[in-house]
């Protein structure tokens, strides 16, 4: 039998936001500025680096790219991330070297219990390990492992970890024939 929500009694119970009050309404100001086409990717990477985010050298935020919380992010070296990329990161997302999250691409680490009525948080961190490429728009679900040199293929939505080296594409849609 299914389980009937009563989401007035969620609580969110053992989630930690990692920083204080005044620190989360700061980013949450500032974070939709930072987004701006006209802000330069060395200046992201600086502001990000000052609210607690590790970012390594060579990386290249572009513009759009929304992070809940940069406290809880670690980038590597020589990565990129492109337009409108979104890291729901309530947990921690880290990202290895020489990484490529494509435009669109959403790294989500928050989740709630289905089968608990208030509903509560079911969070996990992901990790993406070095060379590997989450092509456009892929979704990467909570408490998954990229791993090294793999390949995430355009929209494909990824709910388990992903093997060093393998690809994971999205599945085809039928074509008709006129």
């Amino acid at each position: 039998m299914p389980v009937r929500r009563r989401l007035s009694t969620f609580t969110g119970f053992g989630y930690d936001k990692g920083r204080p009050l005044p620190v989360c309404a700061a980013w949450v100001l500032l974070e939709p500025l930072l987004r701006s086409v006209l802000v330069p990717s060395r200046f992201r990477v600086r502001v990000l680096r000052a609210f607690g985010a590790e970012i390594g050298t060579g990386v290249l935020l572009r513009h759009d790219v929304r992070i809940h919380w940069p406290w809880k992010l670690r980038i590597g070296n020589d990565c990129w991330v492109g337009v409108g990329a979104w890291l729901l990161n309530l947990e921690p997302i880290t990202i290895g070297d020489d990484v490529c999250i494509s435009q669109g691409v959403l790294l989500c680490t928050g989740s709630h219990q289905a089968d608990n009525p208030a509903f509560e948080f079911d969070n996990a961190p992901i990790h993406v390990e070095d060379g590997a490429w989450i092509a456009t728009r892929a979704t990467i679900l909570r408490g998954v492992t990229i791993g090294r040199d793999a390949v995430v293929g355009a929209t494909a939505l990824v709910v388990k970890d992903v093997e060093p080296g393998a690809r994971v594409l999205a599945p085809q849609a039928k074509v008709r024939s006129a």
